[in-house]
């Protein structure tokens, strides 16, 4: 019997709502924690996240809740607010989580303006309570619906990783354990931004060569960004590193790469963000790993075109072309 018995997930978009649903099918008692009393509604009253995950029925044993309190007593928090909401979640919930609760980062992200990883993020706003990262390749509407999934889970502290995996497996979600959370984060940061860049390589109709260019050495930035944090290139050669970045580069239905397209096809950056009410991460962390890699004196440079044309006005022609004019290099990291 796991110790992690009650799940509370902190987080009422389509992942937190489809990790709730998945943590349920593993035998969990889960409460779910939204800001949006709409949300809190829905799942309560009709068993579904309208607004985020629709079409979609909730197991009605799946509480709602917008107290902090509550989903407070859970065993186990899983965090999946977005990247850049996590430290005021995370300083809300410091007057009431108990010391030694574990947490679990299921958001994907680098801190604006200080560079931080989530995980530093927690090190600093909850340090006492141990922390582990779930990342990997995977689409909310796909695990709500309990098709096939492989993801990483990762822990310093491999009884914590090996108890939070025992509490969330299914036959259809299937968690690898991992002693590398650095590398873990780094790798689902950073793919966001890559998936913009994609979604931009489709949009302005350059090809499948172009893109497959762009996930290889997009893939060597990110190798290049978790050495430097101290985590493992191995990491990224797995399911929280190629695999999430081959996903997110080559699907619609990826926030990112669908927003890329759209800026590929001439549209601006705030037309296509008030369309939605979902956050596409890689927007805010293009901004956040550029600076980070500026810092570390690293050279990222699809994730500063990114950033050039999200953040500082660059034509999308003019970076494809300053890309294209790098010089010729060996292969490598």
């Amino acid at each position: 019997m796991s110790r992690f018995r009650k799940i509370g997930v902190v987080g009422g978009g389509a992942w937190g709502t489809a990790l709730a649903a998945t943590a349920e099918r593993a035998g969990r008692r889960v409460t779910l924690w939204a800001r949006e009393p709409d949300v809190v509604a829905a799942i309560a009253e009709r068993h579904e996240n309208t607004s985020f995950l629709p079409g979609v029925s909730l197991n009605p044993s799946i509480a709602a809740t917008g107290d902090l309190v509550e989903v407070a007593r859970a065993d186990a928090l899983l965090l999946v607010v977005p990247a850049q909401y996590l430290r005021a979640t995370a300083q809300a919930l410091a007057p009431v989580l108990p010391e030694g609760t574990p947490l679990v980062i299921a958001a994907k992200g680098i801190e604006m303006g200080s560079g931080a990883t989530m995980g530093e993020v927690l090190a600093e706003t909850l340090p006492r309570n141990p922390v582990a990262v779930l990342s990997g390749p995977t689409f909310a509407i796909e695990v709500a619906r309990g098709l096939p999934t492989a993801v990483t889970l990762a822990a310093a502290d491999p009884v914590l990783g090996a108890e939070l995996v025992a509490a969330l497996g299914t036959q259809t979600f299937r968690p690898y354990l991992s002693d590398d959370p650095v590398g873990c984060e780094i790798g689902g940061a950073v793919k966001n931004v890559l998936a913009i860049a994609c979604g931009i390589v489709s949009g302005r109709g350059l090809g499948d060569n172009a893109r497959a260019a762009l996930i290889t050495r997009g893939l060597a930035e990110m190798v290049r960004l978790a050495v430097a944090k101290g985590g493992k290139p191995e990491t990224l050669m797995g399911l929280s590193g190629l695999g999430d970045l081959v996903l997110t580069c080559t699907a619609m239905q990826s926030r990112n790469c669908s927003l890329g397209a759209a800026l590929g096809q001439g549209r601006s950056l705030a037309d296509v963000l008030g369309e939605r009410r979902s956050v596409a991460e890689g927007v805010a962390s293009a901004a956040a790993v550029a600076a980070l890699a500026a810092r570390l004196g690293l050279d990222m440079p699809i994730v500063a075109a990114v950033d050039a044309i999200l953040h500082r006005g660059a034509a999308i022609d003019t970076a494809i072309s300053s890309l294209l004019a790098r010089p010729f290099k060996a292969e490598g990291f």
